[in-house]
């Protein structure tokens, strides 16, 4: 079957937010990834915001990786140097296989934008329990940037020749 003739595969994401000042008022970049998940066709099941702490992030990773129901977890936020980020510690222990490529192009497409400063950024991504966990920065223009440029192809099916929707799937 051709990538033309597979059809579409609404995938159920989870939206974790770290950071210390955000509500559910003002978390503009969780917004962000909600809007373009659902604009993109997939199903937002679960969203919640968490300070920057590495165990209280582990523990909503940890307990969405754990549910059958939820096949992405995105997290926005503590991907850069300072002493508070702390969301890579927090989630590469969890993943089984990380995905070094994500992170990679991430700072590729960010080096457009803002030159050299894209350095600082720690994000990353992986595979656990045949869950996609992704984690990206904090700013809307950096989440926005992550899903136009790989999150949205990625989570589609009928990209080819390969996409993280089929582990994601278990296809």
């Amino acid at each position: 079957m051709s990538a033309s003739e597979r059809e579409f595969v609404p995938l159920a994401i989870a939206v974790l937010t770290v950071s210390d000042t955000r509500s559910a008022a003002d978390d503009r970049s969780g917004q962000v990834l909600a809007e373009l998940a659902g604009a993109a066709g997939h199903q937002v099941v679960a969203r919640e915001i968490v300070v920057d702490d590495r165990y209280r992030i582990r523990e909503v990773v940890s307990r969405w990786i754990a549910q059958p129901e939820v096949q992405v977890v995105i997290t926005t936020g503590g991907t850069g140097f300072t002493e508070r980020d702390v969301t890579p510690e927090a989630v590469r222990v969890l993943l089984d296989r990380e995905i070094p490529g994500f992170g990679e192009y991430f700072r590729q497409l960010s080096q457009e934008k803002i030159g050299t400063s894209m350095l600082q950024s720690r994000v990353l991504a992986g595979i656990a329990n045949r869950t996609l966990v992704a984690a990206l920065p904090g700013s809307p223009g950096a989440c926005r940037d992550g899903w136009t440029g790989i999150l949205a192809q990625q989570l589609d099916v009928r990209h080819r020749p390969c996409n993280l929707a089929e582990l994601a799937l278990g296809a």
